[in-house]
């Protein structure tokens, strides 16, 4: 006897339940990728996607601030959108379909140009990927959409087109509303505060008369002969130049300054200073430290410093323009290590350019003839 084939109504039944799963699953890829481009906080999320991903595509700030916005829009709605029957294997499929094909499009070359490295921003600061982790999981959905596209009956569709347009004007809304677009502000500079107390009582004028008195009478020479002016000597240290920080504080290029790049709250950066004061407190003549930091969570800042241990020159400057300063490949904590306006050395992120103690230590004691 030959064994009996499923009915036509148990088949459909296990289609349905398949589709469920994978409209979920799809659904819950899109909804968490929007949620996470607000991660931690959604101005400064998307704000730091927009310059460490649209600017290097060659958007300017404007287009790239509307477009971030209204990209995580449409996430959230398609999220939304594939788990009702409007319009959805007319419309809502392959919309969903070709926004991963784009997607996987742009990964592909950018591990062709620039390789398999970072953090691809699919996920925002929550998960980061690499751009092939990203490319695979965009490679499987597509695959999942166009099995689902398979298996669902273009009938099934409903066609009232008032609710997937209004589902996506309000999450393209709510996006606006969660991180409203700033204008541009300048750097806030604050008031410079003592790095170190000063523990040596500094003379007073007419000390200082005296001592300069003393001082003269005491290299003057009693019988004055002609002597041959000693030669100047060679100092170890590398020729000025003009760093690109002197906006921002007008003695950077001048002897040895650590010019810092942090985010009040960001709890590498609070390790980063803390490190630093230990080794300025080790050595008088280490370089005076100031720092920018980044326009967030900037009630933090008084928190910063108890934690440091000491308290340093600072401003505050926008998350845009903090990005740019610091350069939209690099991450924080960012710690650059200038003398004379020479970028020395310039540490950033918790990878493997991050900030090193003990090789920092070392580096600012070097002559100059032992670095270059």
């Amino acid at each position: 006897m030959s064994t009996t084939s499923l009915d036509a109504p148990t088949i459909n039944n296990r289609r349905q339940q398949i589709g469920w799963a994978i409209r979920i699953l799809i659904a819950l890829l899109f909804l968490v990728s929007a949620v996470a481009k607000l991660y931690p906080s959604p101005y400064f999320a998307m704000t730091t996607f927009e310059i460490k991903q649209l600017l290097p595509m060659g958007f300017s700030e404007t287009t790239a601030a509307y477009f971030s916005r209204t990209l995580i829009g449409c996430e959230l709605a398609l999220g939304l959108l594939l788990l009702q029957p409007h319009y959805f294997k007319r419309l809502i499929m392959p919309a969903s379909f070709l926004m991963l094909l784009v997607f996987s499009i742009h990964l592909t070359y950018e591990i062709a140009t620039t390789g398999n490295k970072g953090n691809c921003g699919c996920f925002g600061a929550l998960l980061p990927m690499t751009p092939l982790q990203a490319l695979i999981k965009n490679i499987l959905a597509m695959g999942l959409l166009g099995y689902l596209l398979y298996i669902t009956n273009k009938n099934d569709d409903k066609r009232n087109f008032f609710i997937p347009l209004s589902v996506l004007l309000a999450s393209v809304l709510l996006v606006f509303m969660l991180g409203p677009i700033r204008p541009k502000t300048p750097v806030v500079p604050q008031e410079p505060m003592m790095e170190e107390p000063i523990d040596e009582i500094l003379p007073q004028p007419s000390d200082s008369l005296a001592m300069q008195a003393n001082t003269t009478a005491s290299t003057t020479p009693t019988n004055a002969t002609a002597t041959t002016p000693a030669a100047p000597e060679k100092v170890d240290e590398p020729a000025k130049k003009k760093s690109g920080f002197s906006s921002y504080y007008a003695d950077i290029d001048k002897g040895k300054k650590i010019l810092c790049f942090f985010a009040p709250g960001c709890d590498h950066c609070k390790e980063t200073v803390k490190e630093l004061t230990q080794l300025k407190k080790q050595d008088p003549d280490f370089p005076k430290i100031k720092i920018i930091f980044m326009n967030e969570e900037v009630d933090l800042i008084p928190a910063f410093f108890d934690y440091a241990g000491a308290t340093y020159p600072h401003q505050i400057m926008e998350i845009g323009q903090f990005w740019q300063v610091l350069g939209g490949n690099r991450d924080t904590p960012g710690v650059f290590y200038i003398w004379n306006g020479n970028i020395v050395k310039a540490y950033d992120g918790i990878n493997e350019n991050a900030f090193k103690k003990s090789e920092f230590k070392a580096l600012v004691k070097k002559p100059w003839s032992e670095i270059k």
